[in-house]
């Protein structure tokens, strides 16, 4: 079956890129899964590789991928909420952007760089948070955890500012 003008590498890389970050994700129970996160992929990957393939010498294809980090922030921020005065979501929305990102690599012609990069994103998500979880020092701030610490000690997120003009 022919899908001209993408690829079949370029579509199965999208999906490999998309489970690859989204079942990390899934896995930690958070926001933007398996599904979710190779749509963002895929869907990225047809803008791209489609408008490559309408460009003449009026058109700029690039405009297209500046639309596309334009549409995929506000994705992104509707996976950020704020609860109990924290602020969460903030990770999954930069793996949204990441996801957005890969999905134009490979629609740029790069295919197996945007499995990379989704194994480097995997990498870097579950990497820091296990560093975090080593060092106390690295559990402050907005990386605080919310649970029980060693001391059975309720633990808290820091909360967001009020701002009051």
């Amino acid at each position: 079956m022919d899908v001209s003008p993408l690829t079949w590498d370029g579509l199965l890389c999208c999906f490999l890129s998309g489970l690859i970050v989204g079942l990390e994700r899934q896995l930690r129970g958070k926001p933007v899964g398996m599904r979710t996160s190779a749509l963002i992929c895929i869907g990225t990957y047809v803008f791209v590789a489609i408008t490559r393939h309408v460009a003449n010498d009026v058109t700029d294809p690039s405009r297209i991928i500046g639309q596309v980090v334009t549409g995929i922030g506000f994705l992104g921020a509707g996976v950020i909420l704020a609860r109990q005065g924290a602020i969460v979501g903030v990770t999954s929305a930069s793996a949204v952007w990441v996801l957005a990102a890969i999905g134009v690599v490979i629609g740029v012609g790069y295919c197996w760089l945007g499995v990379k990069l989704a194994v480097l994103t995997v990498v870097i998500l579950a990497g820091v948070d296990f560093v975090e979880g080593r060092f106390e020092s690295l559990q402050k701030g907005v990386h605080g955890r919310v649970g029980k610490t060693k001391d059975h000690e309720q633990t808290k997120r820091p909360r967001m500012r009020q701002i009051s003009e």
